[in-house]
């Protein structure tokens, strides 16, 4: 007799997994109200604590520190299971919350980011690994929407409330508020990783993990201090960053990514200039309506709000579309954030209709959506139990050091080419470098698709 899924029993609030879903959400929820309170915050914080000259470092700890933990964690997930790496990551996110809610100078904040980051990045790569044990495969795109779901409110309201509390209470709060959170979502989570157990099959054997994933961190904190101190020796130290890096990925990331090669390679590698373009490029929205179009500041980062509502569309959308080919669904992604950011080449002159900033970011918002949603579905779908983490890692890793290198890169141009008084013409250049480098993914995506087509 063939039993027939009901809505009620693949849905994501089964009573099976209710708590988890719960958990998973209050989880990044946390992280991206973290994340968004900080930017509001931190003049105030480094100015209080005496820290102005190490205003970016904040940023920069919590990416290094993420980058590395993301690798262990996904090697700690394929031997151990993903239960392990959580239950050590969260606490370590909590700890780094109170220290910096309670930080006396800037270096017990660069400290508490430094953990954040560890926890942060730990937590991401195991309830990857979750999702694809706790949730059937038809269900997962329903569980990558609920994650960029829950950067929505964040997004919405995090900068405001952290605004508020820093005007009427203290900054630390901003981060204290959250740690007791942060318990609560272990608590839902519990349940579900009593259910867990490590993979019956080995993990392959990966040596100099660790060592590459302190390189690619070390690469990445390289190669933005040399962008924004540009020198000989900066020039000297990017150079050497970027050695390291791709000495680095060739380890961190599955065979052939580079290349772009069919399968799990090109998802990897499309999850990079999915977020490389898309936040590159975003980067100069503000100041090219600030600087050419007379905005406020307020309001020129209205489109990057809109672009968040964007990607909630489209993850929402690929959810419900789960019969469709991912690759497929991928390279129209990429191709929507290429039109969006080719698009801001027009709107960046002064004669430009600089409302059309605001349709075309919401486009480029749906891509995201659609498409890194859809990078996450696929690859756990490819990959064989034993390797999940690792290959969820690799998604985060090309996530954040394609992030990394093109923003740094973009920011030498404009720099280069212009100036953030004067930037159209180092926008102009970064926009259509980045909008063909996305173009490029999508065809690389767009092959893979008719190439497992073709062997199937």
């Amino acid at each position: 007799m063939t039993t027939v899924r009901t809505e009620s029993t693949s849905a994501l609030w089964h009573p099976q997994r209710r708590a988890f879903t719960f958990g998973l959400i209050l989880l990044v929820t946390l992280i991206a109200f973290e994340a968004m309170g900080l930017a509001t915050a931190l003049p105030t914080m480094v100015n209080e604590l005496g820290g102005e000259r190490f205003y970016s470092w904040p940023f920069t700890v919590f990416m290094a520190t993420s980058a590395v933990s993301t690798v262990l964690g996904g090697r700690l997930a394929d031997r151990h299971g993903p239960a392990l790496p959580l239950l050590l990551a969260v606490p370590t996110f909590a700890v780094g919350l109170l220290l910096a809610g309670l930080a006396p100078n800037m270096t017990v904040l660069l400290v508490a980011r430094a953990l954040q980051g560890v926890g942060a990045g730990g937590q991401v790569v195991a309830l990857y690994v979750m999702i694809a044990r706790v949730y059937p495969e038809e269900d997962r795109p329903k569980a990558f929407a609920a994650l960029s779901t829950a950067w929505v409110v964040p997004a919405l309201v995090g900068p405001a409330v952290a605004g508020l509390l820093t005007e009427h209470l203290s900054w630390r709060w901003v981060f204290l508020g959250l740690a007791p959170l942060v318990a609560v979502g272990t608590v839902l989570l519990a349940p579900s990783l009593r259910r867990l157990s490590p993979p019956e099959v080995a993990a392959p054997a990966r040596s100099g993990l660790p060592l590459a994933a302190l390189g690619a961190a070390g690469g990445a904190v390289g190669l933005t201090w040399a962008a924004q101190n540009p020198s000989w020796l900066s020039l000297a130290l990017g150079v050497a960053s970027v050695a390291a890096l791709l000495a680095s990925t060739r380890v961190l990331l599955p065979a052939g990514t580079l290349r772009g090669r069919p399968g799990i390679p090109v998802m990897v590698l499309s999850r990079g200039l999915l977020a490389g373009t898309f936040f590159a490029a975003q980067a100069f929205v503000p100041l090219t309506l600030t600087a050419v179009h007379d905005y406020s500041p307020a309001t020129a980062g209205i489109p990057l709000t809109i672009g968040s509502l964007g990607w909630t569309l489209g993850a929402l959308w690929q959810s419900r579309n789960s019969n469709l080919s991912r690759e497929h669904i991928v390279a129209a992604g990429l191709t929507l954030v290429a039109i969006a950011t080719a698009g801001l080449t027009v709107t960046a002159p002064a004669w430009g209709p600089h409302w059309m900033v605001f349709l075309l970011w919401a486009v480029g918002g749906c891509g995201m959506g659609i498409a890194v949603a859809s990078t996450g579905v696929r690859v756990l779908a490819l990959s064989p139990r034993s390797e999940q983490g690792f290959h969820s890692s690799a998604l985060q890793l090309s996530d954040m050091l394609t992030q990394t290198v093109l923003i740094g890169l973009a920011g030498v141009l404009v720099t280069a080419l212009a100036s953030t008084d004067a930037p159209t013409r180092g926008v102009v250049i970064v926009d259509v470098l980045l909008a063909a480098s996305a173009l490029v993914g999508a065809a690389l995506a767009r092959r893979s698709g008719r190439t497992i087509l073709g062997s199937s």
